[in-house]
C-alpha cells in the first residue's frame, strides 16, 4: 500500500472499501454525538494544494467550515449537509458534491460515511 502512495501517480487500489486508515481523532465543533474521523492521505501539494484522500466518518453532528473549494464522492453511509443559508444537501452512496471555499454550515453524519474527496 506505502509503495502506491510513493507512486509517481500516487494511488489506492479499491479506495471504495480500503480498510488501511489512520485515526484522524474526534471530529472538532461536535454540536450531537462524538464523530471520530478516520483516512488515509493520498497526495499533498507544496503549500497542503491540492490534497486528496479518503475519509470516513462515524455519526454526530458539526458546524463546518470550508477553506477552499472542495468536491466529495460519497462512496457509503449517509448525511445531511445544512448550509448557514438554509439550504439542505442529503448525501449518500454515489453523490458528488462541490463544495465551494468559503462555505459554512453543520454535517450531521446519519451512517457512518465515506468520502473520497479533493481540497484545490
Amino acid at each position: 500500500m506505502v509503495e502506491t502512495l510513493k507512486s509517481s501517480a500516487p494511488h489506492i487500489h479499491g479506495a471504495t472499501t480500503f480498510d488501511d486508515l489512520v485515526d484522524w481523532g474526534m471530529q472538532l465543533d461536535c454540536l450531537e454525538g462524538q464523530s471520530r474521523s478516520t483516512g488515509r492521505l493520498l497526495y499533498k501539494g507544496p503549500d497542503n494544494q491540492p490534497e486528496t484522500g479518503v475519509w470516513v466518518c462515524t455519526p454526530g453532528r458539526w458546524r463546518l467550515s470550508i477553506p477552499r473549494d472542495e468536491f466529495c464522492h460519497f462512496v457509503a453511509g449517509r448525511a445531511v449537509y445544512r448550509s448557514d443559508a438554509g439550504e439542505v444537501i442529503e448525501v449518500e452512496a454515489g453523490t458528488a458534491v462541490m463544495f465551494p471555499a468559503g462555505w459554512t454550515g453543520e454535517c450531521e453524519v446519519l451512517e457512518t460515511m465515506r468520502n473520497l474527496y479533493m481540497l484545490v
